[in-house]
């Protein structure tokens, strides 16, 4: 595996956005559902529009089967691999996961099983990592189990207040694991993630369309989020110039 340095990758929820993004700049996705919720694993039909609409290997898909934190039971285990292997499948370059054991540590048995389903996929690990209850032994861990890449804010609520700790991990990688940095990073903090020698950045770059869309009881909040590409453009020239 080898680790690509300055690269922006973009959280998109959709076909339109996948192809936004990348027209603007973006040199990869995840793909994902309800990212006001942190993101979950996105329907067939949407994994679907969006591997056809573009490259492929471009997309990491988010398998996370619900909100409220990262332990899981089991069967939702089983879930995840499961569409692991449906996302492989349809030709995903890569999953995003993470579980963590209810002392807050790596679940080593389930990631196991979510690399030997994904095969030849990159798996990267997401923000479960931030909410540890010892980041530097999950990051200790995820290198020891094999995973790609991990996505986090060096535990802070944003990047750009986690550096000291995503310094530490992109100093201890030595190339073993991709450290992208993801978690409320604005245009104007890439530079200095960079400085702090993470290999990617993570946005969501959305914005708010369709506020009005008739709403209302039962249909959530007005307007729903796509993806914004002169934000993605702007990210795009900031990773260019740093």
């Amino acid at each position: 595996m080898t680790v690509r340095g300055r690269a922006l990758e973009i959280a998109v929820q959709d076909a339109a956005g996948a192809r936004a993004a990348l027209a603007a700049g973006a040199d990869r996705l995840e793909l994902c559902q309800a990212l006001e919720t942190g993101g979950l694993t996105p329907s067939l039909g949407i994994l679907e529009s969006v591997l056809a609409a573009v490259d492929p290997l471009v997309v990491n898909v988010l398998v996370r089967p619900r909100g409220g934190g990262f332990v899981y039971t089991a069967e939702e285990t089983a879930v995840v691999e499961t569409d692991i292997r449906a996302c492989v499948e349809r030709g995903a370059g890569g999953v995003v996961v993470g579980a963590l054991t209810s002392h807050g540590l790596l679940d080593r048995d389930a990631l196991r099983r979510w690399i030997e389903a994904a095969g030849p996929a990159t798996v990267v690990f997401h923000r479960a990592i931030d909410a540890s209850a010892d980041p530097r032994a999950v990051f200790d861990a995820l290198i020891e189990e094999g995973a790609h890449r991990v996505l986090t804010s060096g535990g802070a609520a944003r990047s750009i207040d986690g550096i000291p700790l995503l310094s530490e991990f992109a100093a201890a990688s030595a190339g073993r694991i991709e450290v992208m940095a993801g978690g409320g990073v604005a245009v104007a903090d890439i530079p200095a993630l960079f400085d702090a020698g993470v290999s990617a950045v993570h946005l969501s770059a959305r914005e708010r369309a369709g506020a009005d869309a008739p709403s209302g009881p039962g249909g959530g909040a007005s307007g729903h989020d796509v993806t914004s590409a002169e934000l993605v453009a702007d990210a795009a020239r900031t990773v260019a110039r740093a």
